[in-house]
């Protein structure tokens, strides 16, 4: 893999440590936050033990290996947000790409410019072929992040999934690494 941290004109992705607990659990804790994540907010035990869990990484071999970063700012402490990469097939070097910041930093480009690092990591070092997002149709925000990074919508998933009682549907956004230097501009 690549040496981490990675920097972007603003911002830095590194893997989160236990002094991040706080700000994990600052956005993860918001149901704004969740809404778009098919789940509840997290409690601050679960935060703990996502945080055990993404200080030690994991390889890159196996289908369900992930990567999460914590995005901070490269001129003030803390963590803004996350971007996560997750091996979806291994042998096809497939991998989905998501994002979770918490809605105080929204509307700065953060998630793109944290996005559009994780993609060139993807596609560079990880060597993955095909990059996808999937993402609750209502997440408009999302939607954008995905267009402003080059991707395309090649699914329309309806009420494929339970969004608490209600049925909620995706979109399917993917990119092909041979896509991907027209795009990284």
């Amino acid at each position: 893999m690549t040496t981490l941290p990675l920097d972007t004109d603003r911002l830095r992705l590194r893997l989160f440590g236990p002094a991040d607990l706080d700000d994990l659990y600052a956005y993860q804790r918001l149901p704004e936050v969740a809404r778009y994540l098919y789940r509840p907010p997290l409690t601050r035990e679960r935060c703990e033990e996502s945080l055990a869990r993404r200080a030690d990484g994991t390889g890159w071999t196996r289908d369900g290996d992930d990567l999460v970063l914590a995005v901070c700012r490269r001129d003030e402490p803390g963590v803004v947000g996350e971007i996560v990469l997750k091996l979806a097939s291994a042998r096809a070097a497939q991998a989905e790409i998501g994002w979770v910041f918490h809605p105080a930093f929204g509307g700065r480009g953060y998630a793109t410019e944290a996005a559009r690092a994780a993609a060139s990591l993807a596609f560079g070092a990880l060597r993955v072929h095909r990059l996808f997002a999937r993402l609750d149709t209502r997440n408009t925000g999302s939607v954008r992040v995905c267009e402003r990074l080059g991707m395309r919508r090649e699914a329309h998933l309806v009420e494929n999934d339970l969004d608490g009682d209600e049925w909620g549907s995706e979109y399917v956004y993917a990119l092909l690494a041979r896509e991907w230097p027209a795009r990284a501009v």
